[in-house]
């Protein structure tokens, strides 16, 4: 399968690799002297800026790798087709999706952002989708679906089959001032279903929007060592002060245990390979080994009756598939900063410091030095192991206070808790995609509209920021920027 697979790259493997060819191979440093933070992902880190900023594979790839690398970004990138076809390759999109592909929600490996409704609803969402939940817990104490439209809301479908309806958002704007006297106005974002197709929704029904985030260094992210995860939540537990984070505990698929989460919004995924697996199922439609099921409920007739890929012999994605789409999103690298050495980022990062941002955006770490079998050896590269890497993060849950609240529990996580996003790549969100909606629906529209939006534990550093002159704030975003 793993041959087939190659053939089938064609002429978006050839393509890739002419771009990879342009790549010098990066070296490691020596000693912890020389250690340099604008290389943020240690000697997997690329200097690259611009539209494919976020698209290259970690600069200390073996060719190999880089092959494997390519295969992976061929499925990541291309569109499924809906079953029956004649490429079974990529049959089987649906019955219902949000995206016809990986890279339709991660547009070059990049950050999606909220639908622009003043285009009609001819712009629906695809890079915002909308989870789902009932009060109770689920399998494994996750969330519990609703019964008729699951624990997400699919706003497409294949020939034959309706989707599940269409997503409203209007906004309301939020008025404010920094002490400066300075205006400023946030917008935020009120959602509603219409169109059900398959009925009402379920009573007490929660729903949380996610945006599709940028994907680098998310290999170097699940090498970071859980004893780090749980030191964090332990310093911050014995700091006086109201920051206060806590890990998330999830089930992960491939390993079938409980394990700490670090990917996604609220931090309920625990590994690369699980949320990989788990949005082929719920964003494409498309099956596999760890999740064979099609999330039709009984209400939806059409969606049972739809006919599965792979001349419905068998999973739609195959183990050996899957996991060079893994790989690729495992050994995506994070890019270099920019301008770290500017006077005013200098400036900008005493800022950062001094209102106590890295209490929660954790700066630095060394990644693991042995890879975790049996999983994540299949899934990603050595390259990655003993990296001293830059992602400003801590992986941990915070309570981010009311404005921000979905409401909605996610295992150990409550309706008001946000995992801490890595800040590296920030400032190229814009060259890659062309906007900078941030947070996890994309209400902010740049750097200080999402700190503004900070409240419950980080409340104090928020009103830290509004303090500041305005030299002092855009200083500080210069410096979040160069990340």
């Amino acid at each position: 399968m793993f041959r087939a697979a190659q053939a089938r790259a064609g002429l978006a493997a050839a393509a890739v690799l002419a771009l990879l060819a342009a790549m010098p191979h990066a070296t490691a440093t020596g000693t912890t002297a020389e250690i340099d933070d604008t290389r943020v992902g240690g000697a997997t880190t690329v200097h690259a800026t611009g539209r494919n900023a976020f698209s290259f594979p970690a600069a200390n790839l073996s060719d190999a790798e880089r092959t494997r690398f390519v295969i992976g970004n061929s499925f990541f990138r291309r569109n499924w087709v809906q079953a029956p076809a004649s490429t079974q390759a990529r049959d089987g999109l649906g019955p219902h999706f949000i995206a016809r592909s990986c890279g339709g929600c991660h547009v070059q490996d990049g950050r999606g952002a909220p639908p622009d409704f003043s285009k009609g609803l001819s712009d629906p969402p695809v890079a915002l989708l909308m989870r789902l939940s009932v009060p109770g817990a689920g399998l494994h104490g996750g969330p519990k679906p609703d019964p008729v439209y699951g624990d997400q809301f699919q706003n497409f479908a294949v020939r034959q089959v309706q989707p599940e309806g269409e997503i409203d958002i209007r906004h309301q704007t939020v008025r404010g001032a920094f002490a400066d006297g300075t205006p400023y106005e946030l917008l935020q974002p009120i959602y509603r279903l219409r169109k059900l197709n398959y009925g009402p929704t379920a009573p007490g029904l929660m729903i949380s929007p996610r945006i599709a985030p940028q994907v680098i260094g998310m290999g170097l992210l699940e090498l970071i060592p859980e004893s780090e995860i749980l030191r964090n939540a332990q310093v911050q537990a014995a700091t006086l002060g109201p920051v206060k984070g806590q890990v998330n505990r999830v089930w992960d698929q491939p390993s079938q245990q409980m394990r700490i989460g670090r990917f996604g919004w609220k931090a309920n995924v625990a590994t690369i390979a699980h949320q990989t697996a788990a949005a082929f199922q719920g964003d494409i439609g498309i099956t596999s080994r760890l999740f064979p099921d099609q999330p039709c409920s009984a209400r939806q007739k059409d969606c049972l009756a739809a006919p599965a890929g792979h001349d419905g012999q068998g999973v739609e994605i195959d183990d050996e598939t899957l996991s060079q789409v893994t790989f690729y999103q495992a050994t995506l690298a994070p890019p270099a900063r920019r301008g770290a050495r500017d006077a005013q980022v200098l400036q900008g990062q005493k800022l950062f410091a001094q209102a106590q941002c890295a209490a929660c955006h954790r700066p630095s770490y060394t990644t693991a030095d042995t890879l975790f079998p049996p999983l994540t050896e299949r899934v990603t590269s050595p390259a990655l192991l003993k990296q001293t890497i830059h992602p400003y993060t801590d992986l941990l849950l915070h309570d981010m206070g009311e404005g921000l609240a979905d409401g909605r529990p996610d295992f150990e996580a409550s309706g008001r808790q946000w995992r801490t996003p890595p800040l590296w790549g920030i400032g190229l969100i814009e060259d890659v995609n062309g906007h900078q909606r941030l947070l996890h629906d994309g209400r902010a529209r740049g750097v200080m509209e999402a700190i503004l939006w900070h409240d419950g534990e980080a409340r104090e550093s928020r009103e830290a920021v509004r303090r500041m002159s305005a030299d002092e704030r855009a200083a500080l975003v210069r410096f979040i920027n160069s990340l």
